[in-house]
């Protein structure tokens, strides 16, 4: 099962078998972000750009889509393991409350 929304003209997918967001434009594949959802909070794994793309923000684009399907849900926290997505939401902190408290 997957769920798609558009974010800043690329298609971001939750492609929930694959336990990943995927962003496209085209059908083409740019960017992904490896999940584990444990039913209460999702860990965001690993965010990576395919290397032709890289240098474009692509990889925020994705994680931003992320988020934003995560919030809207409204049900889980978000445990950022990837050291990307750390960063993300420092340089983000009006998401700050969709973090799991440690």
């Amino acid at each position: 099962m997957t769920d798609s929304t558009m974010v800043d003209g690329f298609l971001v997918t939750d492609e929930k078998d694959a336990s990943r967001y995927t962003l496209t434009r085209d059908g083409v594949l740019v960017s992904a972000l490896d999940y584990r959802d444990d039913g209460k909070t999702i860990a965001l794994t690993r965010a990576f750009t395919i290397p032709t793309f890289r240098g474009h923000g692509y990889a925020a684009c994705v994680v931003k889509g992320a988020v934003a399907d995560i919030e809207s849900r409204g049900d889980r926290k978000v445990d950022p393991v990837c050291w990307y997505v750390a960063e993300w939401f420092e340089q983000n902190p009006e998401h700050a409350g969709l973090l799991r408290r440690r």
